[in-house]
C-alpha cells in the first residue's frame, strides 16, 4: 500500500489587486511615524525582495470556507471518487471565516464542518476538523491524513487549505502587500500504485521564536487599540527560515533514501521570492550540488502570499499546465516544504 494524492483543485479568487493599488495608501513606520519615501519607491522595493507583482484577493460575499469549499469540489471530480467515501475532511487556515470588512473571526462551527455541509455529505463517519499549524498547515495536514490511512482509520482524505489574509491585514503597514486570499484542496489515498509519500519531517521552535509572527496594533495609532492584525518580524523570520528549513527538508530527504539529483521540483510556500531563493541555495549548498534550473516553481508573482493555500494550490496549477514550462511526470520525486507561525517548519518527500 501506498498514499497518493490522486486529485487536486484549487480557487483562485478573480480580483486582482496590482502592487500600482497600493500607491495611494498611507504606510507608516511601527510607530505611527511617516516612512520618508514616496509609495512608487517603497511598492518598488517591496517587488524587488519578494517578487510580488499583483496577488488576489476574494469577492465580497465570499469567505474562506466557501473557498475551500470550491477547491475541495474540483478535486473531489479530478479523483473520481464518491464524496461519501470521505473519512476524514482537514481543513487548514490560520483565521477561521473572516467577513468582508468585519476583522471577527468566526470558527463555530469549524471551517471543515462549514465545507462538509456544503458538499452535502451525509455520511456521519465522515470526520471534518481544522488545523492551526500557520503557513505549513496544508502539509500538516497531508502528513495526519497519511497517519490515518497507515493506522487503519482511513482509506480517503480531502486536505484543504484556504484563507482570507486580505481580511486580516493593516493597510498602514507595508507587509500588507504580501497577503492574498485562495484556497487549494487534495484527496489523500491509499492505493496500490507506485511512490507516494516517501518521508516526512515536522519541527515546532517555540523557545525564542513563538511570536515571530504574532496579532497586534495598527501602524495608525488613531485606530481601535482594540483591534489586531496580522504582523510579523519580518526579518527574523527570514534568518530563521534559511538556517532551519534547508536543514529539514536535507533530513526528510536522507530519511526518504532518494539522492538528491534524483528530486525533479521543490514546491515550497510561497512566502517571498528572495527567502525561497536563498533557501533552495542552502539546500543544495548541503549537498555541495548546483541547483538545477527551474527546480523550484512560483506563483507568487501573480497570486501572492495565500499561506496555507499556497502549496496546494502550486500543485495544482503544475497537473493541469497552468505554470509555464512546469510539469510533473510519472516517477517524479518532489519535495514539499513550508515554514510559518509557530515556527512550525515541515517537509514531505513525494513520488509522483
Amino acid at each position: 500500500m501506498t498514499i497518493k494524492i490522486t486529485g487536486t483543485g484549487s480557487y483562485i479568487p478573480e480580483n486582482i489587486e496590482k502592487n500600482e493599488d497600493f500607491h495611494q495608501h498611507e504606510f507608516l513606520n511601527v510607530d505611527g511615524s511617516q516612512i520618508n519615501s514616496p509609495n512608487e519607491v517603497i511598492v518598488e522595493k517591496f517587488k524587488a525582495i519578494t517578487g510580488i507583482v499583483e496577488r488576489r484577493y476574494a469577492d465580497d460575499k465570499l469567505i474562506a470556507s466557501d473557498l475551500g469549499f470550491l477547491a475541495a469540489e474540483k478535486a473531489i471530480e479530478d479523483a473520481k471518487i464518491d464524496r461519501e467515501d470521505i473519512d476524514y475532511i482537514i481543513v487548514a487556515h490560520n483565521f477561521g471565516d473572516v467577513k468582508k470588512d468585519a476583522i471577527q473571526s468566526d470558527i463555530l462551527p469549524c471551517l471543515a464542518t462549514r465545507v462538509k455541509h456544503k458538499l452535502r455529505i451525509k455520511n456521519p463517519k465522515c470526520v471534518a476538523y481544522d488545523i492551526l499549524f500557520g503557513c505549513p498547515g496544508w502539509i500538516e495536514g497531508t502528513i495526519q491524513a497519511q497517519a490515518f490511512i497507515k493506522a487503519g482509520m482511513a482509506k480517503k482524505c480531502l486536505v484543504i487549505g484556504a484563507e482570507t489574509l486580505s481580511r486580516v491585514v493593516d493597510k498602514h503597514d507595508r507587509d500588507s502587500m504580501i497577503y492574498s486570499d485562495g484556497a487549494g484542496a487534495t484527496i489523500i489515498e491509499a492505493t496500490d500504485e507506485e511512490g507516494g509519500i516517501l518521508a516526512h519531517n515536522t519541527a515546532s521552535f517555540t523557545y525564542d521564536e513563538a511570536y515571530y509572527l504574532f496579532f497586534g496594533n495598527s501602524n495608525n495609532p488613531e485606530l481601535d487599540k482594540d483591534t489586531r492584525y496580522i504582523k510579523m518580524h519580518g526579518r527574523k523570520i527570514y534568518e530563521f527560515a534559511l538556517t532551519n528549513v534547508p536543514l529539514a527538508m536535507k533530513e526528510c530527504l536522507d530519511e526518504s533514501g532518494v539522492d538528491i539529483k534524483d528530486v525533479k521540483k521543490i514546491l515550497i510556500h510561497q512566502a517571498n521570492e528572495k527567502m525561497d531563493e536563498a533557501i533552495i541555495k542552502r539546500f543544495y549548498r548541503l549537498y555541495k550540488t548546483p541547483v538545477p534550473e527551474g527546480i523550484m516553481p512560483m506563483s507568487i508573482h501573480k497570486l501572492g502570499n495565500s499561506s496555507v493555500a499556497t502549496v496546494p494550490t502550486l500543485i495544482d496549477l503544475i497537473r493541469n499546465n497552468k505554470l509555464e514550462n512546469q510539469q510533473i511526470e510519472k516517477g517524479d520525486v518532489i519535495i514539499f516544504a513550508s515554514v510559518g507561525a509557530g515556527m512550525h517548519i515541515n517537509a514531505i518527500v513525494y513520488k509522483y
